[in-house]
């Protein structure tokens, strides 16, 4: 399995055009455009997984540099995801955001609770997990 990135992408463009474009080279097995987390506008980048190495090194050479909606397209093997501190910017950590927004609903929901509970009361805390 290789992950590419691609960069420099339009902000109009669609998976299904990025697909499109790998596709020729070989098969596709996951398109992912970034998007900004607030406004939910893309970042101009995303990722393109395939299973065969060998497909995705001929897509690689193929597509760097091709122009996708009138820009030059930035195609690499991606690299890993390093720890980093701070929040991420966007789409491309959609379970790790989602993950964050239910902790956060948990935490007010424990601070909604514990205000309406009057002075002295004790609340339970459990850990959850999935």
């Amino acid at each position: 399995m290789k992950n590419i990135f691609v960069g420099n992408l339009s902000f109009g463009v669609t998976e299904a055009s990025v697909r499109s474009l790998f596709e020729a080279h070989g098969t596709v097995d996951r398109v992912n455009i970034c998007t900004d987390r607030d406004s939910g506008q893309p970042r101009g980048f995303g990722f393109v997984e395939m299973a065969n190495d060998g497909e995705a090194e001929k897509a690689i050479a193929a597509v760097n540099g091709r122009e996708l909606d009138g820009r030059a397209l930035n195609v690499n093997e991606a690299r890993p995801k390093t720890d980093r501190p701070g929040g991420g910017g966007g789409g491309c950590g959609r379970r790790a955001r989602q993950e964050e927004v239910i902790g956060q609903g948990v935490i007010k929901m424990l601070l909604a609770q514990r205000l309406t509970s009057g002075p002295g009361a004790v609340l339970r805390l459990e850990s959850i997990t999935s």
